[in-house]
């Protein structure tokens, strides 16, 4: 669905974060121009990419795609990914028909993209999404690393199901600098942003809630826009080295406190609470319980 400018939850977040005025210059970002000359060559040199998008339950998560240079091509209004969701990840064999997000990632060069629109095809080879946006992102809290394509590719024999957290899979998000955040809106359809920080960022207040804090960004609050009006979301943990990855779908909540007060890391007065409902865990997590 093509669509232009901000929705009423990102226009009300903006509004509360008192940015309205600075987010309507970069509002003509949202508009259905498909993908430029740029960022089909942006999208070509890329490795990694994340998606957010439904299962065959409706059930909404974020998923690692990943592929040597090339697996991601692009021109105009279509987007065909040499990927799909290894075996076992919710978003195998996704329905296709259904609006999803994505986030493309360079590492090295601190640069990403946001790609939003409709997936049209889906076979064992890979995936064309139709696009309706395709906008850069700042390079903020992105860490540089490196990614093994083979292993986040690579289908693990140890997977687990769960709706709370173990104590490894709590190590792992408590170790953690970076994760990816699924969210939706009942007629913009899905969406994937990226957060990092510095490792530990995260917090586990139990086996099934956790919190982040906020930190200052571009001002748009795509995300916390869509959460204003649909509080699903979804989060996706990955170890880059090993391929393990977790996997959360449950409700998220932007809470608004005093900036500066115990917590709020980027001092600006936000923070978001997540309370997991369903859990898809992926590979050995002890090495990030050990660490």
């Amino acid at each position: 669905m093509a669509v232009a400018g901000f929705h009423e939850g990102e226009v009300a977040t903006q509004r509360r974060a008192g940015v309205e005025l600075v987010a309507e210059r970069l509002e003509g970002m949202l508009g259905a121009h498909g993908l430029s000359a740029g960022a089909a060559r942006f999208l070509t040199a890329q490795r990694f990419a994340a998606m957010t998008g439904r299962d065959r339950e409706g059930v909404l998560w974020v998923s690692p795609l990943s592929g040597q240079p090339g697996f991601l091509r692009g021109a105009g209004d279509a987007l065909r990914i040499a990927a799909v969701a290894r075996e076992g990840d919710p978003l195998h064999a996704m329905p296709v028909g259904q609006q999803v997000g994505l986030i493309v990632i360079d590492f090295a060069t601190r640069r990403r993209m946001r790609i939003n629109g409709s997936l049209t095809e889906s076979d064992d080879a890979g995936l064309t999404v139709h696009v309706d946006q395709a906008y850069g992102n700042c390079p903020q809290y992105i860490h540089r690393r490196d990614v093994n394509v083979a292993a986040v590719t690579t289908s693990s024999e140890q997977s687990r199901h769960a709706t709370s957290l173990n104590a490894a899979e709590q190590a792992m998000i408590e170790g953690s600098d970076t994760f990816f955040l699924g969210t939706t809106h009942p007629t913009r359809g899905s969406d994937a942003s990226h957060r990092g920080g510095h490792a530990g960022f995260v917090r586990v207040d139990s086996p099934g809630r956790l919190w982040w804090p906020d930190y200052p960004g571009n001002n748009m609050f795509n995300s916390f826009g869509n959460l204003a009006v649909d509080d699903e979301a979804a989060l996706l943990f990955v170890d880059f080295t090993t391929g393990a990855t977790l996997q959360l779908s449950g409700t998220a909540q932007v809470q608004w406190t005093r900036p500066g007060a115990d917590g709020d890391d980027g001092g600006v007065g936000r923070r978001v609470a997540f309370s997991v409902g369903s859990i898809v865990a992926s590979g050995d997590m002890r090495r990030e319980a050990a660490a």
